[in-house]
């Protein structure tokens, strides 16, 4: 049986999702050095870090080889992949598949950053530009 695709994947938890982004920003990671830097925090035991690292393995968020007889686990996909699915989700799912909500939320400048901002504007420069070629 082959994982799924993790981008289509509706199963995963608001703190699953926390785990594989905490992952993905180490960019690889042990059970025990989850465990303290993710788990810890969180009240999380090592055996419970280690079941849902297995459980999000088995999902096909993660992977996993052995170094020097211990497991080291990284994402399938980088961190941006992994935020920029879960956004598709959250607008198919909450939103109906329609942004505009989303672009009202974003145009409440307050909560825009400067560089996000630029990054926003030099998006739209992409859809216009994707636009006029077609």
């Amino acid at each position: 049986m082959s994982p799924r695709d993790p981008s289509t994947d509706s199963t995963i938890g608001e703190q699953e999702f926390a785990l594989v982004r905490h992952i993905a920003e180490a960019g690889s990671a042990s059970v025990g050095e989850v465990a303290d830097s993710f788990g810890v925090a969180r009240g999380l035991a090592r055996s419970t870090v280690l079941t849902m690292m297995e459980r999000l393995r088995k999902k096909g968020y993660l992977v996993r080889r052995s170094a020097s007889g211990v497991y080291q686990y990284r994402t399938r996909v980088p961190a941006a992949e992994l935020l920029k699915n879960a956004v598709g989700r959250f607008v198919d799912r909450h939103l109906d598949g329609s942004v505009t909500p989303f672009l009202a939320y974003l145009s409440d400048a307050e909560r825009l950053k400067d560089h996000e901002l630029r990054e926003l504007e030099d998006i739209v420069a992409k859809l216009q530009s994707r636009r006029k070629g077609r």
